[in-house]
């Protein structure tokens, strides 16, 4: 018996161009999935899909515009004909600075593209999966949205919106089959870091107990247990991916 197996199912993967979404999406397909590559980045996903295979996908989405995610799940669906997993990966750490620096437009923008955008990827498949009595929603958050890290007050409340968010939902689905769980890794190994500056990088690694940074495969085989039909009496939680880090 193949335990997390997915194949059959297919599986959409935002900000699956790079980084975690990346290793996800790879993850996913080689548990049997069709693996869509959802990015903003349309020559990223389409590569990422290309090189893995198995019917993998891209479609280019703008995941702050409800316009452009309808439109992307209206595309899987025209071509599958069913959406069994959505990952919720897309995301930014945003500008790094105290509070009085950051400005109107800062804030909008991560509220946007880390908060918002979960909400319309939501809203747009829930009724597919609802009709289907099944569906598995992994929404990706952060240890930040449990400690908040200082200089990225954005980031952090965004994130602690994923996890309420997340719990919010699960109730709401809880009877029609669907699982809708969050992730929070602490810092992992990817160009995200590139967006922080070397003492805010230092500071979240200095708190892991494991005294590492996270690898994107890592936090791969945790979403890979909560996208399968065996995650199925697990909804509404949040799975620290973070070395021992974590407060609740």
């Amino acid at each position: 018996m193949a335990y997390f197996d997915l194949t059959g199912q297919t599986a959409i993967v935002t900000g699956a161009a790079a980084g975690i979404g990346e290793s996800i999406a790879r993850r996913l397909a080689a548990s049997g999935a069709t693996v869509v590559v959802a990015d903003l980045n349309a020559s990223g996903a389409a590569e990422v899909a290309a090189s893995i295979g198995g019917g993998a996908f891209a479609v280019e989405v703008d995941i702050t515009r409800r316009d452009s995610v309808e439109s992307a799940v209206s595309a899987v669906l025209a071509r599958t004909g069913r959406i069994d997993i959505v990952v919720n990966n897309a995301g930014i750490g945003g500008k790094a600075a105290p509070i009085w620096e950051q400005s109107d437009e800062d804030w909008s923008t991560i509220l946007a593209v880390n908060l918002t955008s979960v909400f319309h990827v939501c809203r747009a498949v829930i009724p597919h999966m609802r009709e289907r009595k099944y569906g598995r929603i992994v929404n990706i958050a952060s240890i930040a949205g449990k400690e908040g890290n200082p200089n990225m007050t954005g980031y952090s409340a965004t994130k602690a919106g994923v996890i309420g968010f997340t719990k919010s939902v699960a109730k709401e689905v809880a009877t029609d089959g669907i699982c809708v769980n969050s992730v929070s890794p602490a810092v992992v190994r990817t160009k995200i870091l590139e967006q922080l500056t070397p003492q805010q990088v230092e500071y979240m690694t200095a708190k892991i107990p494991m005294r590492r940074t996270g690898e994107p495969e890592e936090i791969a085989a945790v979403v890979h247990f909560l996208s399968s039909p065996d995650c199925s009496f697990v909804t509404g939680q949040c799975y620290d991916a973070s070395g021992g880090r974590a407060t609740y």
